[in-house]
């Protein structure tokens, strides 16, 4: 049976024109559906650090407080002892770390809301789950035996970086975790699962081997390769989860060992087609190159808009491109959601054809990110019209009726959007180290 083709767009709700879950969230619902849209994506949703960067958020289970419209609706005794029986695993956890249960119940109404508001229109949520925890975080301060001591995370130099990135998070203790059963993760999934209907797993590689760099450097030029579980987590998690709705975030220099963990799960991998030009003939960012199963971006949200990204290149770059120079973000739009790829998003700084200064991130910076909002009077009757006519002609436009709910849920919606089921599990063996 043919894969169901969808498309949808990248925004995080911080991004909205209040920057919070209010009446403009549902108009931008709205307007996706009137675009013929089937997926809405979102970067992480916990407390952002002091920097407003949802991936390294103050927890990886908690929804964050800086999104509520009401933040002052009253909650019941009721509804925070219903809520800490929900959620048994993670809340004391957060409670002690000084965060407020009540908010809590507060983001889980408003968000549901929202969720069942968009599922009734067709709409889905794809979230993101950052692989790493946030140092001192809630999540590593109530379950130090599972992370390790004398090394922080980041990635080796690169083409871009010559010093690596020191992202400076805890890694884990995937001996620890093991013998445990990985039942942080399994909440961990659980959780994500109860948010969104579908999720990025952010730096996929690290599960099968991982950058380890002394607490101590100041660069990670320093640091070793070691080994990660592999298949055995996602395989303890689908046990008592069933099959996951992931993405495996595999951008970046990947090695055959990753690339096959990832098909021998079952899980789609990204392209993105502002890394396909000039690349080598066989990167899977090339059109080409696109598998089935996969994700297309413009750019994500750590690449400069498509506008941007196309004014820095040569003359003889942006000829090479073959994009419409009269056009190039819809040009690369049309690339996009002309691949095979199943699921083709972009940024709606795309669909804006906004330019560098509606960047929202740029890696190895912590000022001036994750700031950029719409207008109110962007999301027109004309851009919704143009986007659907493109998403009908290249055939992703799915059938209002589907629809995933809110609420807690199998991982189901991922079959909806067209991904295959991941293989069995039972007999494959683990992935080696990358």
């Amino acid at each position: 049976m043919r894969p169901a083709r969808s498309s949808g767009i990248l925004l995080h709700p911080t991004s909205l024109p209040n920057g919070v879950l209010d009446e403009h969230a549902y108009r931008f619902v709205d307007w996706l559906a009137a675009a013929g849209q089937s997926w809405w994506q979102v970067l992480p949703l916990g407390p952002p650090d002091s920097g407003g960067s949802p991936y390294a958020a103050a927890s990886v289970f908690a929804g964050s407080p800086a999104l509520l419209a009401r933040p002052d609706a009253p909650v019941s005794d009721a509804e925070v002892s219903a809520f800490r029986d929900r959620q048994t695993y993670w809340v004391d956890d957060w409670r002690t770390f000084g965060g407020d249960v009540g908010d809590q119940v507060r983001f889980e109404r408003e968000w549901r809301s929202l969720r069942d508001y968009a599922a009734a229109r067709g709409i889905r949520v794809f979230g993101d789950m950052p692989i790493y925890v946030a140092n001192g975080g809630a999540d590593h301060r109530a379950h130090p035996g599972l992370f390790q001591t004398g090394a922080v995370a980041g990635v080796p130099p690169d083409a871009f970086s010559k010093t690596g990135q020191l992202w400076g998070n805890p890694l884990y203790d995937w001996s620890a975790m093991r013998k445990d059963g990985y039942r942080w993760w399994i909440e961990r999934f659980r959780r994500a699962l109860e948010l969104v209907d579908l999720t990025r797993v952010d730096h996929f590689r690290g599960f099968v081997a991982y950058w380890a760099v002394p607490e101590a450097e100041q660069t990670a030029v320093n640091g070793v390769w070691r080994r990660g579980p592999g298949a055995a987590l996602f395989d303890a998690v689908g046990l008592e989860l069933g099959p996951l709705p992931v993405v495996a975030e595999d951008l970046g220099v990947i090695t055959e060992p990753v690339r096959r963990l990832r098909r021998r799960l079952g899980y789609p991998g990204m392209a993105v087609l502002q890394f396909a030009f000039g690349a080598d003939p066989r990167s899977p960012h090339r059109l080409e190159n696109h598998e089935e199963q996969a994700v297309v971006y413009t750019g994500t949200h750590d690449n400069d808009t498509t506008l941007g990204w196309w004014l820095s290149l040569p003359p003889r770059t942006r000829a090479a491109t073959g994009l419409d120079p009269g056009d190039p973000v819809w040009s690369l739009l049309e690339l996009a959601w002309g691949s095979r790829a199943t699921l083709a998003i972009a940024p709606l700084q795309d669909v804006l054809g906004l330019g560098s200064e509606a960047r929202m991130n740029l890696p190895g910076t912590r000022e001036g990110n994750w700031r950029w909002r719409y207008r109110a009077g962007d999301l027109t009757d004309e851009l919704a019209l143009r986007l659907r006519n493109l998403t009908e002609a290249t055939d992703r436009r799915l059938s209002r009726s589907v629809s995933a709910g809110g609420g807690t849920r199998t991982p189901t919606p991922a079959r909806a959007a067209g991904f295959k089921p991941a293989a069995s599990t039972d007999s494959a063996t683990p992935a080696g180290s990358g």
